[in-house]
């Protein structure tokens, strides 16, 4: 099947390349669209009980506040004369706000809470409606007209007003995350194509890997476009889709271009060595996009959009890189022939002719000839990595996810230290159905009697319809304020204590509030981590016995990248969690997100199984020519090392790029990633492969015999007397050159 698409493409090389400009094209069009119909959040279940119980809320209650407003006395109390006038001029304006709601504040009947602990300060909380990127527009056209200072007064006003909210947050992380994007590629792209005419030799055939990324990412905010349509899908799968976009360009096209080069210099015509290529490191290239989308596929099993988008995004760009590397590339490839190494770097010689590394084959050999004393220290030293992991911690993000210059960043600041907000912290418990009064009251005085609890009231209270007949109350919503800190382990252990206690006969209770809401989101990724972990576990060594015919070597595979991924999580806990590096990156530490860790796992997994296919393809392949089992992984690591650490080493470059964002969970996955891809392209694969295979062995190849079909191996070398240099079907005998045994071997 390699074969007849590579007749096919470099045949019609054209028609391919007008395809892929039609293509490209329709992407950018109908892809600028995709910005505007993405969105933040997407960290919780809809399902949960949490989430259930904000839509009864909602359905009783109104709309839950997304704007808050805080007014500073510049001197004096918010009580003064002055300030309360225009406290409650500040509050009029505010309602008279198209799109603005449940206007609720001090200064006008409001409760207690809502004044700061000093009475320097006072809040105001609304709803504005709206969704996506219409609500960002809205609430950032209302920060703007209520800070500005035509709005606060005369030079003399008496207060001074900042603006915050979930609403304004999540404007300003879309905002801030598409800047972020912008610089990033800015400074990505014409670097990364300076690091590939370095690591390729030539300008002509650094450009051709850009070229795969560009289509591929072009392609994906097609289908990110479409998507949001009609699905939830989050802002920040743009950034998965630049940085895999040009890290799978450059993966495929490394393994293209270098593959294509040493048919060249074994004597092949350009379109003979393209149709070779894609037999070879298209067959390569075909696995690895089917492993890497495997695991990418797993984070659909995760209920919050915001895991989910990541596998759209994930799964539409490699396929999109994968198919252009197999047919635009080779096609490209075809007509330039030897011009694919045009504007060459003088230095660079044995770059453009496809030879192994010889750093990487003296490498290989120190390691297989001392397997154990390799491994050992780099075992150790992911092992080390790891331990900070035991002690991870969880949250749901919130504004503190901003830099400190953010406006929603510096009022949820200004809110966290200045007021007693107890009450917005506390767990909502809707009681739904109806209940006779006195059931009700034994509910509130048990969930009273509870340790951690420190008041229960309600909040609200509906009548039952009238006629009903059920001589009860109607629903209820109760506000159950905790002693202890929101996100501490005791607020969450009273979620449950509070959800373990009997509801009302005839009524249904669920429990809400934002500790409900981390507790449900930690629960969502606890109770389907085995389920993705299985269907990982299980596609990959599918894939992977499929592509080596092996037993042993994907069970390692799994072994190693589950070793590997543990290393760079442990090592973003100790960064990110207990704090070390936030000053040089700007971050306020603090526990993981609840989905990142899961995400980063995903992709890194998928990444790593990409590097594994393209080293054991070049290890199988020398085998399958008859080399032993040390010297074919010799062979192998000397061919692909080079290939695997440039590909490694420019995609982290790509995603670190990332760890200069100014939102935490940017850098987390920027910062993540880059080191997880620079920890298994250079010590995973170049050591603990050759050295863990070296051990093992002629077990790395077996495989019961009922598992052992005839299958037709790709691409082999023709006899070394021999060898076509012109395209299938146009050769004459007058056109077939003798080579040297030593030439046969190149």
């Amino acid at each position: 099947m390699s074969r007849r698409a590579g007749v096919f493409v470099t045949r019609r090389p054209g028609l391919v390349l007008f395809a892929a400009l039609v293509f490209l094209a329709l992407s950018v069009v109908f892809g600028a669209e995709a910005t505007g119909r993405l969105k933040t959040q997407g960290y919780d279940d809809p399902r949960s009980q949490s989430s259930r119980a904000a839509l009864v809320a909602a359905e009783h209650l109104g709309a839950s506040p997304n704007l808050v407003v805080v007014a500073q006395a510049r001197d004096g109390s918010v009580d003064g004369p002055a300030a309360r006038s225009e406290g409650e001029e500040l509050t009029r304006r505010l309602a008279a706000q198209p799109h603005v709601s449940a206007v609720t504040s001090y200064w006008t009947g409001g409760a207690a809470e809502l004044r700061s602990r000093t009475g320097q300060a006072a809040m105001l909380v609304a709803h504005v409606d709206g969704d996506g990127e219409q609500l960002g527009a809205r609430v950032e056209r209302l920060s703007e007209e209520l800070t500005a200072p035509s709005a606060q007064g005369a030079p003399g006003a008496a207060l001074t007003v900042h603006v915050g909210g979930p609403a304004l947050t999540d404007a300003e992380l879309q905002d801030i995350a598409e800047s972020d994007l912008k610089r990033a590629e800015a400074v990505v792209l014409p670097g990364t194509l300076i690091l590939l005419v370095l690591a390729f030799g030539s300008v002509v055939a650094a450009a051709l890997p850009l070229l795969i990324g560009v289509l591929a990412i072009a392609g994906t905010l097609l289908v990110l476009s479409v998507l949001g349509s009609v699905t939830d899908v989050s802002v920040f799968a743009l950034n998965l889709t630049t940085a895999l976009g040009l890290g799978l360009g450059i993966d495929y096209g490394l393994l293209i271009v270098s593959r294509f080069r040493e048919e060249l210099a074994a004597g092949y015509l350009p379109r003979t060595a393209a149709i070779r290529t894609v037999r070879t490191a298209g067959h390569t290239i075909a696995f690895s996009a089917a492993t890497v989308s495997a695991a990418l596929a797993t984070l659909l099993v995760f209920p919050p959009y915001f895991l989910r988008s990541f596998a759209y995004a994930g799964i539409a760009v490699v396929a999109i890189a994968a198919v252009s590397a197999m047919t635009v590339l080779p096609a490209l490839l075809a007509l330039l022939g030897k011009r694919v190494n045009a504007w060459p770097v003088p230095w660079r010689r044995r770059a453009r002719t496809g030879s192994g590394s010889r750093f990487w084959e003296g490498l290989a050999r120190i390691v297989v000839r001392r397997p154990l004393l390799a491994a050992l220290p780099v075992i150790g030293l992911l092992v080390v990595l790891a331990a900070p992991f035991a002690h991870a911690g969880f949250a749901t993000p919130d504004d503190r996810a901003l830099p400190t210059s953010a406006a929603s960043r510096q009022t949820g600041d200004l809110v966290r230290d200045a007021f007693d907000m107890k009450g917005a912290d506390a767990l909502t418990v809707s009681v739904t159905g109806t209940a006779p009064r006195s059931a009700r009251e034994d509910y509130v005085r048990r969930l009273s009697a509870l340790p951690q609890v420190a008041q229960v009231s309600v909040v609200a209270q509906v009548s039952p319809v009238s006629g009903s007949g059920s001589g009860g109350d109607g629903p209820a919503q109760l506000s159950v304020v905790p002693r202890v800190d929101p996100r501490s382990r005791a607020a969450q252990q009273l979620v449950h204590d509070v959800r373990d206690v009997p509801a009302p006969a005839g009524s249904e209770v669920l429990v809400g509030g934002p500790t409900a809401v981390l507790v449900d989101a930690k629960d969502t990724v606890a109770d389907r981590i085995p389920l993705a972990l299985a269907l990982i576990t299980v596609t990959t060594f599918v894939l992977l016995f499929g592509f080596t015919r092996s037993i042993l070597l994907p069970l390692k595979a799994i072994a190693l990248n589950a070793l590997s991924l543990t290393a760079v999580l442990g090592a973003m806990v100790w960064i990110f969690q207990t704090g070390h590096l936030s000053g040089l990156l700007g971050f306020t530490p603090g526990p993981l997100s609840t989905t990142m860790p899961v995400l980063l796992f995903c992709i890194l997994f998928g990444l790593s199984v990409d590097y594994e296919v393209f080293v054991l393809a070049r290890i199988k392949e020398a085998r399958d020519a008859g080399e032993g089992n040390t010297d074919s992984i010799v062979t192998g690591i000397a061919r692909t090392g080079g290939i695997v650490t440039t590909a490694g080493a420019l995609l982290a470059f790509t995603l670190l790029s990332f760890g200069t964002s100014q939102v935490s969970l940017l850098q987390f996955f920027g910062i993540g990633a880059g080191l997880g891809v620079l920890l298994d392209a250079t010590l995973v694969r170049g050591v603990l492969v050759p050295a863990l295979m070296r051990m093992a062995g002629g077990l790395n190849w077996w495989a019961p015999k009922a598992l052992r079909p005839k299958v037709p191996q790709p691409a082999p070398r023709p006899p070394p007397a021999t060898a076509r240099r012109c395209a299938p079907g146009r050769c004459s005998p007058s056109r077939t050159v003798v080579r040297t045994h030593a030439h046969a071997r190149r």
